[in-house]
């Protein structure tokens, strides 16, 4: 049971939405930032991939992690 929860929303970038059709979530952002949560004693509990439009034409893909400790 945890004590208290973080929520990380980590997005797709938008540049690369327009002009190359999609892009992909920036791992290396998700990793440095988890690493740091981890550090602190936070544990991934759950995690969800969402798609939502984007400018009319476009999908962006954002990742949404819950932590807790």
């Amino acid at each position: 049971m945890f004590k208290e929860y973080k929520i990380v929303h980590i997005v797709e970038g938008g540049c690369g939405t327009v002009f190359l059709g999609a892009s992909g979530l920036p791992l290396q952002k998700l990793e440095i930032e988890l690493n740091s949560l981890a550090a602190e004693g936070w544990q991934v509990v759950f995690q969800v991939i969402e798609k939502k439009r984007f400018l009319l034409f476009w999908n962006r893909e954002a990742i949404i992690v819950t932590l807790g400790r």
